[in-house]
């Protein structure tokens, strides 16, 4: 039987990848920005709670607090929000799916640089061959684009871009400044600097607007449970536990499971190529985190 901490990458990609089906339901009864806000901060309320009840050690110095603050600026609010105003501004489903891929990509170019982690040629080959199979599983979404219509999304395309690259960089920081600290407190923090770092963002590029229903709690309450708690909760254990690379080929996993979601909940046809793709990328993730 497989232990926790060999289930842990399972856990977190079957979770984080219902964020594709989460954003869906929330960006028809509320404004991305906003709900991302009352996410992030529901958030930091249940961990700080959390921490409190489990009497965790809080960050004492100033510079300590800082970084906690400043990571969540990165892993939240740059990445969730740019991610989600770039769909709502235009970026088809598939393209930003395909940018998702970006991240395993940009963290195996950028950690030697940033934290001296050596890429085997393995893992190199591996990361190659998610994105590849990213590719095939969002070939048949990119086929069917008008090409007339992405250049009107030049910049919410790279607003999408640049939010891999937050993500990414989040991840490195989190690594060399934060990877000691109590898990409970520090992500507690974290939702604390991507809340006050996105309320001035709905006001400049969206609205105080929601619609509040049954649909639109539950994609709260999952929101901030599963994805937020659980879900950032395991991928900032995994940075903890082993190379920053590592840890973010898991996010190849996420686009073709969300697929396989997709057709289970909304009942979307894959075609033969999808599940080629998906193969292609389980292989790509295989060579990628095992160890020699």
């Amino acid at each position: 039987m497989p232990s926790f901490v060999q289930a842990v990458p399972v856990i977190f990609v079957l979770i984080w990848s219902t964020g594709w089906v989460v954003a869906g339901f929330a960006a028809r009864y509320a404004d991305p920005l906003w709900f991302l806000f009352l996410r992030f901060l529901l958030a930091a309320a249940v961990i700080a709670a959390i921490a409190v009840a489990t009497r965790a050690v809080w960050p004492r110095s100033p510079r300590a607090l800082g970084h906690a603050l400043a990571s969540g600026i990165f892993l939240h609010t740059f990445y969730l929000c740019g991610v989600w105003w770039a769909v709502r501004n235009g970026v088809p489903t598939g393209i930003s799916g395909i940018m998702a891929g970006l991240q395993p990509v940009f963290t195996a170019l950028l950690a030697p640089l940033f934290l001296g982690e050596r890429i085997a040629p393995r893992q190199g080959l591996g990361i190659a061959l998610g994105f590849a199979g990213i590719v095939l599983v969002l070939a048949p979404k990119l086929l069917g684009i008008d090409p007339a219509h992405l250049a009107t999304v030049l910049v919410p395309l790279g607003v999408n871009v640049l939010a891999m690259l937050a993500v990414t960089l989040g991840s490195f920081y989190q690594k060399r400044f934060i990877a000691g600290g109590d898990l409970r407190t520090t992500t507690a923090l974290q939702y604390v600097g991507a809340a006050l770092s996105t309320l001035p963002l709905v006001f400049l590029f969206g609205a105080p607007d929601a619609q509040w229903n049954q649909t639109l709690v539950l994609t709260m309450a999952w929101s901030v449970l599963a994805l937020s708690v659980g879900g950032v909760g395991l991928f900032l254990y995994l940075i903890g536990r082993g190379e920053v690379s590592r840890a973010a080929a898991y996010i190849y996993l996420v686009p073709p499971v969300s697929a396989l979601m997709s057709y289970v909940v909304f009942g979307e046809w894959l075609a033969p190529v999808q599940l080629v793709g998906m193969a292609v990328t389980a292989l790509g993730v295989w060579l990628a985190v095992r160890r020699a």
